[in-house]
């Protein structure tokens, strides 16, 4: 698999380690040359110098043979400016890091379905602690060929939700409303901005993700397009 990096931070330098120590390729945008001289001796991979956000930076990594583009800067909105031109390039998938837990139904509007929020999750982790649950455990559950496949309904597939029919060896597990955790039973009714988790078999993965994450970003794209700026923002 080939990876790349906007930004690199902590999170993305140990992202890349240890995908280096599974025979990954990776490679790192950053800007900031003397951090590049300093991680290219403890670092075996690529690195790109130049601001992530502009695009003749981004094609240097060859978009449409990278699997996936993880923008991980201290900027929420470099990594949402970065994620879109990205994704209009050609890269594959696009992981979108963001510090306000406001801004992530303006991801979700954008399109930027793979959006995490790092403090929210770890939060979320930490109160599971106290409740005697293990997020570890439970992912260590989901192996072999198994993936959680997750989109956000809109009105557009709100209306499809009736006739949905998934591929074999899938099944939809629980959704969240309003935050709100529900299994759904079979007349249940599915409302727009509902989360809806599905457990599917890996080689369904592209399938999903084309009937329905893909409709959602390309209607999202089509009504809300970034506005151009005469100066582009700083990267953290």
């Amino acid at each position: 698999m080939r990876t790349v990096f906007l930004g690199a931070g902590s999170l993305a330098r140990m992202t890349a380690a240890a995908l280096l120590k599974k025979a990954h390729e990776v490679i790192i945008i950053e800007r900031d040359k003397a951090l590049i001289d300093a991680l290219s001796n403890e670092l075996d991979c690529g690195f790109v110098c130049g601001n992530g956000c502009k695009p003749a930076i981004l094609r240097e990594t060859n978009p449409k043979e990278v699997d996936f583009l993880f923008c991980l800067t201290g900027n929420d909105q470099v990594n949402m400016i970065t994620s879109l031109v990205g994704r209009s390039l050609g890269f594959k998938r696009v992981i979108t890091k963001i510090e306000d837990p406001e801004l992530e139904h303006i991801c979700r509007e954008l399109g930027l379905e793979d959006t995490i929020i790092p403090d929210q999750t770890i939060g979320r982790y930490l109160a599971d602690i106290v409740e005697g649950q293990d997020l570890l455990a439970l992912s260590a559950l989901i192996k072999d060929e198994a993936r959680i496949f997750s989109f956000v309904i809109d009105s557009e597939n709100e209306q499809m939700m009736s006739s949905l029919q998934l591929p074999e060896q899938s099944r939809i597990i629980c959704l969240y409303r309003h935050g709100k955790f529900t299994i759904p039973d079979a007349d249940f009714r599915f409302k727009a901005d509902d989360e809806v988790v599905i457990l599917t078999h890996s080689r369904n993965l592209a399938f999903l993700h084309e009937q329905l994450a893909s409709k959602t970003a390309n209607l999202a794209s089509a009504e809300k397009k970034p506005r151009s700026t005469d100066h582009g923002p700083e990267q953290a």
